[in-house]
């Protein structure tokens, strides 16, 4: 079964953007960086979202990547399913901190239950054809509009490039580089909005944690 197993960010500083990483999200060497600023304007089209418990673990996360230096997209707040943030590290990489609880009910922590790569996809109902193809494990579907793959332990989910900048609050607009490279099973590919794929590697002694 194929399994996405880290994601790999192109970064000017390595050093830097890895210190980054481990202080705000510390969530090991499922986030990679490596050298390059391939040319890129606007939404890159997808973000990176992390699933915790409570609220609070939203306010502790978010805190400590706004101090190191990200832009707050969406405060955190109170919406319709739980409470959630979105921001902006200093690599241009958007992140959604979310949790479906509204209420804190147990000790304060900086958890991560699940980690998942959201794609903006130009048609959704074809690139879920394409990773279907590929073997990626279909777990949620529904029509045209949203698709979930159990690639764990990063999981992957499409919206369209369109709603999925909304639910971000950005501009749907941009260009060139995604600057990211997926690490998983699945061989070496482009996918259909062109993001790169590539097989999973162990943590070298440079960049690993």
């Amino acid at each position: 079964m194929t399994a996405i197993h880290h994601l790999t960010i192109d970064v000017a500083d390595t050093a830097a953007a890895d210190a980054y990483y481990a202080a705000a999200f510390g969530v090991g060497d499922r986030i990679r960086v490596r050298e390059g600023q391939p040319p890129t304007t606007g939404f890159r089209g997808f973000a990176v979202s992390l699933v915790v418990a409570q609220p609070s673990i939203v306010d502790s996360l978010t805190g400590t990547a706004i101090d190191g230096g990200a832009t707050a997209l969406k405060p955190a707040a109170k919406g319709f399913w739980g409470y959630s943030s979105v921001l902006r590290d200093p690599y241009g990489v958007i992140w959604k901190i979310a949790t479906s609880e509204k209420k804190n009910t147990g000790p304060d922590s900086r958890a991560v239950d699940d980690i998942v790569l959201l794609l903006g996809a130009s048609d959704v109902g074809a690139t879920k054809k394409y990773y279907l193809g590929r073997g990626l494990p279909l777990t949620k579907s529904f029509g045209s509009k949203y698709v979930e793959f159990g690639t764990a332990p990063i999981k992957l989910a499409l919206y369209t490039r369109r709603a999925a900048a909304k639910d971000l609050g950005v501009d749907a607009g941009g260009t060139g580089s995604h600057r990211l490279t997926i690490g998983a099973d699945a061989g070496t590919f482009a996918d259909p909005d062109g993001f790169a794929w590539a097989p999973a590697l162990a943590p070298t002694p440079a960049h690993g944690h």
